[in-house]
């Protein structure tokens, strides 16, 4: 059971008692359901599948969907405990938190009445297991660069195209794909297109790529070969609006990030702290030398300003004023800070730091992605000096 090591007081708008429930519900339910499998997942390369049914029927998925499309009518403050729960507990392969509050939020602040009340109750229940496929072979962090297509056919539209270092594209059936539907419009010719996998001609998921940590989560290449799909797939009521629709959600994105990689700093102080009181060096526990302590003092003061920081980005998310530049300042902050600090809990778990069969060997090697995905952290910075 993890201790907090930290124990920041919670904002008033956060504190609340169906968030409270909402994150011990969470906690139970990764217990008991995800550790014990964490081994098996990292070894096949994603979780089980009937891991997102569970989580469907235990009211998990989707928490801040509103209730007229099936969902439990939450905010980001629900999704905010999710992330923090399942990163405290080390359940770093399940793409449950892309799922919740990454894909679902283009369905119900983009898609048709109609679209919602089919795909929103699916993604509720996990029969859908949703993607956004946003990456490709030469275009990861310049979203102006992708290269796939949708050109009109009859009453919809031809996707070509592949994408790469998809979450859940081992298993996902439903999957918010980038398209240029106006190539030589630029920013102007990009749309999102909802696709529903199971059975779709065209559609081909390539190999399981063999990532150096995040070892669980099935992260895959997609294939589109002239792939059909109707027209009500577009997002929105007209092409081009893609692009506008991604940037008005990515900072939601990387508040994600940046909540999870507090929930990894706390997992790896927890476990550094009582390691360092178990662990004898010279005749004393690692912990009474004060080098030792004056570490985890800097990496506690730094991990709690982190904290705090997203909770101030979540304060502004939930009142609609989080701007791009301010999300990005938490997104490449705190996962430097999170590489940062857990190479310090190796540093102090000596050679058993390097041990896969230790915890914090495994968020190590995991944490590392967090500087890259979401837009890298030089791509953060960019967006933040043009503020300046």
């Amino acid at each position: 059971m993890l201790a907090d090591p930290l124990n920041v007081k919670k904002p008033d708008w956060l504190d609340q008692e169906d968030v409270n429930i909402f994150y011990e519900a969470v906690r139970g339910f990764v217990e008991k359901e995800c550790v014990p499998h964490g081994d098996r997942w990292e070894k096949s390369g994603m979780v089980d599948r009937e891991l997102w049914t569970k989580a469907g029927e235990a009211g998990l998925l989707c928490p801040a969907c509103p209730e007229e499309y099936g969902g439990a009518g939450g905010d980001w403050r629900h999704d905010y405990v999710f992330h923090m729960a399942v990163s405290e507990l080390g359940v770093d392969g399940w793409g449950a938190s892309l799922h919740n509050s990454i894909v679902a939020p283009y369905v119900w602040h983009y898609a048709s009445e109609e679209q919602k009340k089919r795909i929103l109750p699916k993604m509720i229940s996990g029969e859908y297991v949703g993607a956004i496929a946003m990456s490709e072979p030469a275009a990861g962090s310049d979203l102006q660069g992708i290269k796939t297509t949708a050109k009109k056919d009859g009453n919809g539209y031809r996707i070509n195209g592949s994408k790469t270092f998809i979450t859940n594209g081992g298993t996902a059936n439903f999957i918010i794909v980038v398209a240029k539907t106006d190539p030589d419009a630029g920013a102007h010719g990009t749309s999102l297109f909802m696709v529903e996998t199971d059975g779709l001609e065209g559609f081909r998921r390539g190999r399981l790529l063999d990532k150096v940590g995040l070892k669980g989560q099935d992260t895959a290449e997609l294939f589109f070969d002239d792939m059909w799909v109707p027209a009500d797939a577009l997002i929105g009521p007209e092409e081009g609006k893609g692009f506008i629709q991604l940037m008005e959600q990515l900072p939601q994105e990387r508040l994600q990030i940046a909540v999870q990689g507090v929930g990894m700093m706390k997992r790896a102080l927890d476990e550094t702290i009582r390691y360092v009181k178990e662990r004898h060096a010279f005749g004393k526990p690692v912990m009474a030398f004060q080098n030792t302590q004056f570490k985890l003092a800097e990496m506690k003061t730094k991990a709690t300003i982190a904290e705090v920081f997203c909770q101030y980005c979540s304060d502004q998310l939930i009142k609609g004023q989080l701007d791009a530049a301010t999300a990005s300042m938490a997104k490449y902050w705190v996962s430097d800070l999170q590489c940062e600090l857990i190479d310090e809990c190796v540093q102090l778990h000596g050679g058993y730091g390097f041990m896969n069969e230790y915890p914090v060997a495994r968020m190590w090697r995991d944490s590392r992605v967090q500087r890259i995905y979401g837009g890298t952290n030089e791509i953060m910075k960019l967006l933040i000096s043009r503020t300046l």
